[in-house]
């Protein structure tokens, strides 16, 4: 179970750490899906990037202390929730939607995969 962890932990770092690093730096590609989204561009420095290079940060110390990292994934988790939702009001199921799903269904697998090594 402990290797589960490390290895889907690891990915979901790796990934929330990109994502929210283009956000911060806005990047090109994410934009459109941002607009189609109706959020204005200015999130995602704050809140967007912001949380979730957190959440990844988070991760990171949380495989030292996992409480952390429980706290980080749960954190993840409510964001992906809340990205999807936008995207059904907004009516905008595309290639982001699918996206947020697979953040949401990794960073519940870490939530988890943590609880279950506590």
């Amino acid at each position: 179970m402990h290797t589960a962890y490390l290895v889907v932990t690891l990915i979901a770092i790796a990934l929330n750490g990109f994502s929210g690093v283009a956000a911060l730096a806005h990047f090109a590609p994410i934009i459109p899906g941002m607009e189609a989204a109706g959020v204005p561009l200015s999130w995602l420095t704050f809140p967007i990037g912001t949380l979730k290079t957190l959440g990844a940060l988070g991760l990171v110390v949380g495989l030292w202390v996992p409480a952390i990292g429980l706290a980080a994934a749960g954190g993840l988790v409510v964001f992906f929730v809340c990205a999807m939702y936008t995207h059904v009001l907004a009516d905008d199921i595309s290639s982001q939607f699918g996206l947020a799903s697979l953040f949401l269904a990794l960073n519940a697998a870490t939530f988890a995969l943590t609880v279950a090594v506590l």
